[in-house]
């Protein structure tokens, strides 16, 4: 089983939908660690570990009562700090036990809500994911998926499976084309530029997409990638991705799709375009979950890696505590590839 690197726990991850956290306290889990998120003063969203400190019941059974999270227990109740301000039964004139819930950080950005386990000096998520413009924003989604984070990431930015497990929708193996892929450090992770592919042969390009100037994968620190394409009239299209593992084989996937200087009002990304993604996002989900399950048949399988898996090792190699890179190399960095 994959050990997650201790960096891990201080880095920032999305843990839910802002728009379906409310008054009304909800679970989650990051990294193992259950947590608790709710709007205890109707306006912020704050995080807790997600037990009372006093019999270890979930706070996510509890409820909001004049700004404070109650326990369902015993109606102990905690301010947005976690400190204890009420224990019901106690007699009047005794002073409150030195009891706490722990807190978490937590931090509203995107439609998202975003939370770490434990602090550090770093108070800030990707700069190019908090630039997304909300108004330019067309869909926000969420999914659970039986496949490890790392092997998530690697899917979203792995172009060469595309010609099958998307066959059609994105690309067809007969049409591929010469396609120089580099890939570079950036200070917040990499980015994977592809050159020699400005059109793809597949459904969705056909119906909604025109000639790309650029198009580029970015991958940002601990668990967002996000594919980029300019298109030669101006335009340009943002997918991004963030996950959030609850376990080594259970994680949350968080989508969002942002277009600029084209008309794509909300309505149409709804009724035409978000039905073939979402069934590409499908078909992900899919593939993960039975390479998922066949990793834990097989514990302890080696990957190949070749020269055309640009992204592996650097995916791996934040993930994985006990990652070692038998051929000295963290990643190859350009190769031609037919896409």
């Amino acid at each position: 089983m994959t050990s997650w690197p201790a960096e891990l726990y201080q880095k920032w991850f999305v843990v839910g939908r802002a728009d379906r956290i409310g008054t009304k306290p909800v679970a989650a889990i990051l990294l193992k660690q259950p947590i608790v998120l709710a709007r205890v003063d109707g306006k912020n969203v704050v995080g807790y570990e997600d037990r009372c400190p006093h019999r270890q019941v979930p706070l996510s059974a509890g409820r909001i009562v004049d700004r404070t999270l109650q326990c369902a227990y015993h109606g102990w109740r905690f301010d947005p700090s976690g400190t204890l301000v009420e224990l019901p039964g106690m007699p009047v004139g005794n002073c409150l036990p030195n009891v706490r819930a722990r807190a978490i950080d937590v931090m509203e950005n995107g439609g998202f809500v975003w939370a770490r386990l434990e602090r550090n000096n770093d108070t800030s998520i990707p700069p190019a994911i908090q630039s997304l413009a909300d108004e330019n924003r067309r869909f926000i989604w969420q999914s659970t998926w039986h496949a490890g984070a790392a092997d998530i990431l690697e899917n979203v930015l792995d172009p060469l499976h595309t010609h099958f497990v998307h066959r059609g929708l994105i690309r067809f193996s007969a049409t591929r084309r010469d396609t120089v892929a580099s890939c570079s450090t950036t200070a917040s992770g990499f980015t994977v530029d592809y050159k020699g592919n400005a059109q793809q042969s597949g459904l969705i390009y056909r119906l909604f997409e025109s000639p790309r100037e650029f198009e580029r994968a970015h991958f940002y620190e601990p668990g967002s990638v996000q594919l980029d394409y300019g298109y030669r009239n101006g335009s340009r299209v943002r997918i991004s991705i963030h996950v959030s593992p609850e376990s080594s084989h259970r994680t949350n996937v968080f989508g969002t799709l942002h277009i600029d200087g084209r008309w794509a009002p909300a309505w149409a990304v709804r009724l035409f375009v978000w039905p073939l993604i979402r069934r590409v996002a499908n078909q992900d989900r899919d593939i993960l979950a039975l390479q998922a399950a066949n990793i834990r048949r097989f514990p302890e399988r080696k990957d190949a890696v070749t020269p055309f898996d640009l992204v592996r090792r650097r995916i791996v190699a934040r993930w994985d505590a006990n990652f070692v890179d038998a051929n000295g190399n963290s990643a190859y960095s350009e190769t031609l590839m037919k896409l």
